[in-house]
């Protein structure tokens, strides 16, 4: 039977209203209690890079517990009108919602890092673990879904856009209402943040490591954290920080970070958390993609986690570690975005400098050419003197016109870059079973001897195609027929003294850039050798004399011949890879696939380079032979021998 309130006894309806008020804090302390257990059953083990980078071995950062970064009196907070000081040393409780677009500002210059934010991290977190923030979140449009993530803090970014700040995380789903739910089910799919996006994997899917049943294991790249599932070299992508390459290979060191559990509910986790609502950014004030970047509750995962989910990707793209004739695009690809973000760095902070060295450099280059004659570009007679621009202009006009030739001895090449592979793959697996390990520290000798018989082949290699090269043209030259398979025929009669002046040159320059010391050295002989190729190849000499005569030829036009030797050599080793770097760029091409391309385009190239250096040298030699008897005005011939 129901009673009217008025009838029950005054001590009953005082604990009957306890009561009410008490189950909902019950509810909610059972509620943050679940995802503390939820948090710590499924925290990630984070994989972090411990190769020598940077000022110290290892990677330099460690997500990193943020209290660290509060009442700091080496940080800052700034206004969003201007670099002005709003406050140093700020609290938690500083960094409101209302505080929108400011900004906290680390001691150091993100445009020139140094190795000052890697100490500074180190002092202010001396004696705090690293740390992962949990987070347990629903998403309105997907009810009977929950996701919990985990959120990692790193101090600095030093990818291609080094800047203050970089907030990562990591994302599981799950089938479930709420924590207590998800405790007694697993994880659908896990998803890694990666720059803009994320990369998915299914619970047990074969890519995806987890430990001891639960912990999954995340591979952050050396300096840019982006997530990935294994290690390797990866291509990473990025609509607001544009492209790079993301690094996870070892050595590598596990950290179980501790778990700090942020509440799904907003009050509880303001109460406990106050810069969970800022507004700001997580590192200063900078240009474009330099600047530091806003906090979780900011990005779109925070809110909708399961819609920000629908876009993740189901691979990364891992870049091919080998390539043909050492010319890999992906190779090239990294090394230039790289320099070119160095460049841009330099740029950002130095503008006057870099558009005054860029304009006298373009005004250069016109002079130079400008002040060479390109007509007439009569490619024969072989024999005659011609002025720079005569040179290259000739040696386009020949290897076009006789393209199937020269594009055929290019591509005969490309069984030595074959051989050079499997040469080393077959070293390296013949050490394993000896029980050498490549990664070890007994690799060392097995590495230098498998780089010197690489080189070894490739220079040989090199050599041969310079020598084909130099028969085709000669016998071109002579009106008579030559197919690329009788051009190499023709070119083995010198190649004991080719291969054997070719290792002499390789040798002794090797030696030499091996000391900062000896380059200018390594220069000056790599210059006065330049022609060997072509010297004993069409005057039949041995290898010594061969690079005695290169040097005599030399002598008189070293401005010219380094020139022309230089520029073509810079087309043909990168004429592959800017090919495979526009491939990556504007197609979704395997990256095998890519560096296949671009070993092909680098072998057709190659032709054209030595066909150069045979045009150089026949100048050369018609200007040596001919000093004597006639002016130094063009063309003057001299007669081959048939």
């Amino acid at each position: 039977m129901n009673l009217p309130k008025s009838m029950l006894p005054p001590r009953l309806i005082l604990l009957l209203a306890a009561s009410a008020v008490a189950a909902p804090v019950r509810d909610a302390r059972a509620q943050v209690n679940d995802e503390q257990i939820l948090a710590e059953r499924y925290a990630p083990i984070v994989q972090l890079v411990a190769r020598g980078h940077g000022c110290m071995a290892g990677e330099q950062y460690e997500p990193i517990d943020v209290a660290a970064l509060f009442d700091q009196p080496t940080v800052a907070l700034r206004g969003p009108w201007g670099p002005d000081l709003v406050k140093i040393a700020p609290s938690a409780s500083d960094l409101t919602a209302a505080r929108y677009e400011y900004a906290l500002d680390f001691p150091g210059n993100p445009l020139r890092p140094g190795c000052g934010y890697e100490l500074w991290a180190r002092h202010i977190t001396q004696g705090r673990p690293p740390t992962v923030y949990a987070h347990v979140a629903t998403d309105s449009g997907y009810p009977n879904k929950l996701a919990l993530q985990y959120w990692l803090f790193y101090v600095f970014n030093d990818w291609n856009n080094t800047h203050e700040g970089d907030w990562e995380m990591i994302q599981l789903d799950f089938d479930a209402r709420n924590a207590h739910d998800a405790l007694s089910r697993t994880p659908t799919s896990v998803g890694y943040s990666q720059h803009d996006g994320a990369e998915r994997a299914q619970w047990g899917d074969h890519k995806l490591e987890i430990l001891e049943g639960t912990h999954p294991r995340v591979h952050p790249a050396a300096g840019s954290h982006a997530n990935f599932f294994r290690e390797a070299l990866y291509l990473g992508t990025s609509a607001s920080e544009g492209v790079g390459c993301d690094d996870t290979r070892g050595p590598t060191r596990d950290i179980r970070p501790v778990v700090v559990t942020i509440p799904t509910d907003p009050i509880a986790a303001r109460e406990s958390f106050p810069w969970i609502e800022f507004a700001g950014q997580w590192g200063e004030f900078q240009a474009g993609f330099f600047n530091g970047p806003s906090g979780p509750n900011r990005k779109t995962q925070w809110v909708a986690p399961l819609r920000w989910g629908e876009g993740w990707r189901t691979r990364s793209i891992a870049v091919a570690t080998s390539g043909v004739l050492g010319t890999r695009a992906t190779d090239f690809f990294c090394g230039a975005v790289a320099a070119g973000s160095n460049g841009l760095r330099r740029a950002i902070e130095h503008p006057l400098p870099v558009i005054i060295a860029i304009a006298a450099l373009a005004l250069l280059a016109a002079l130079a050419f400008s002040r060479t004659s390109w007509q007439p570009s009569a490619p024969l007679r072989l024999a005659r003197r011609r002025a720079w621009g005569q040179i290259i202009a000739a040696a386009v006009r020949m290897y076009v016109g006789e393209k199937k030739l020269f594009v055929g001895i290019g591509m005969l090449a490309l069984p030595i870059s074959i051989a050079v592979t499997l040469l080393r793959a077959g070293l390296f697996g013949a050490s394993r079973l000896v029980g050498i390990e490549p990664d070890g520290e007994r690799a060392g000798i097995l590495l230098v001897v498998t780089l010197a018989i690489g080189t070894a082949v490739t220079v040989f290699g090199f050599g041969l195609i310079a020598a084909a090269v130099s028969r085709g043209l000669i016998e071109v030259d002579a009106g008579r027929s030559v197919s690329p398979l009788r051009a190499y025929r023709l070119a083995f009669a010198s190649m004991r003294p080719l291969t054997q002046a070719v290792l002499i040159a390789a040798l002794v320059i090797s030696l030499l850039l091996t000391s900062f010391v000896f380059v200018p050295i390594a220069i000056w002989f790599a210059l006065r050798w330049a022609l060997v190729v072509p010297v004993i190849e069409v005057e039949r000499v041995g290898a010594i004399e061969g690079l005695r005569r290169s040097a005599c030829l030399v002598r008189h036009g070293r401005a010219k011949i380094a020139s022309i030797v230089v520029a073509t050599l810079a087309l043909g080793f990168v004429a592959g890879p800017f090919l495979g770097t526009l491939l990556i760029l504007v197609t979704r091409v395997p990256l095998a696939w890519i560096n296949l391309v671009s070993g092909i385009a680098f072998a057709v190239a190659m032709p054209f380079v030595a066909m150069a250096a045979v045009y150089v040298y026949f100048d050369a030699r018609v200007r040596d032979e001919t000093r004597e008897h006639v002016s130094e005005q063009l063309p003057a011939e001299i007669q081959l021998s048939s």
